[in-house]
C-alpha cells in the first residue's frame, strides 16, 4: 500500500490521517516463517513540521505464532508497534546526512507502508520468547519438558577446572 504525501510535505500546517490494515499474513525473520494470528488496523498521522518535513505518528498491534525458546511450546507473541519519526521530501533528503538510509520506505513523495511496517517488525522483534517467565525448558539428555516434571537424568556437570586433577587420579588407578 502506497500513501501519497505530496500535500503534507508541500503545504505548511497540513495534517493527513491514513487508516489501513497490514496486508501481510506472515513475517520472515532469520529465514524462519512466523504466521500472523491477529492484527489490529493501524492509523498513521502525518503532520507538516516545516518545508519538506512531516512528523509521522501512529501505532498498531500484531500477534505472531512462535515457539518458546526453552521448551518449544507454541506461543502467541504480540508486538506493540509505536511510530514517531520524521519523513522528508526527496529534495530535503539530500541535505540531511544518513536520511536516505533511514527513508528506504519512501519513493519520491510516495510512502510504501508495507515496507515501513516490515522494517518496524524486524526492529521490534523479541530476542527471546518464553511461554512463561520461569520456563524450565527441556532436558538436554532425554528431551523431557521440565515444566511438567523431572526426568531422572543425571544432570551433574563436573567443574572443568578440576579436569587436570581428575586425570591424575584416573591415571593412578590399577586395573
Amino acid at each position: 500500500m502506497y500513501v501519497n504525501l505530496t500535500d503534507v510535505l508541500t503545504k505548511e500546517g497540513k495534517t493527513v490521517t491514513v487508516q489501513a490494515e497490514l496486508e501481510a499474513d506472515q513475517a520472515v525473520i532469520g529465514g524462519e516463517v512466523f504466521p500472523v494470528t491477529d492484527k489490529s488496523p493501524f492509523e498513521l498521522t502525518f503532520a507538516n513540521i516545516g518545508k519538506g518535513r512531516a512528523r509521522m505518528s501512529g501505532s498498531m498491534e500484531i500477534t505472531f505464532a512462535m515457539s518458546c525458546n526453552r521448551c518449544l511450546k507454541p506461543v502467541d507473541k504480540t508486538l506493540c508497534l509505536r511510530f514517531d519519526q520524521e519523513v522528508f521530501a526527496p529534495d530535503v533528503v539530500m541535505d540531511i546526512p544518513d536520511a536516505e538510509d533511514e527513508q528506504g520506505f519512501m519513493d519520491g513523495y510516495q510512502m510504501d507502508v508495507e515496507d515501513f511496517l516490515s522494517n518496524e517488525i524486524v526492529i521490534n522483534w523479541p530476542m527471546k520468547v518464553l511461554c512463561k517467565p520461569d520456563c524450565l525448558g527441556i532436558c538436554r539428555q532425554c528431551g523431557t519438558d521440565l515444566n511438567t516434571g523431572t526426568c531422572g537424568c543425571d544432570t551433574f556437570v563436573p567443574d572443568p577446572r578440576m579436569a587436570a586433577i581428575k586425570d591424575i587420579f584416573n591415571g593412578n588407578k590399577e586395573v
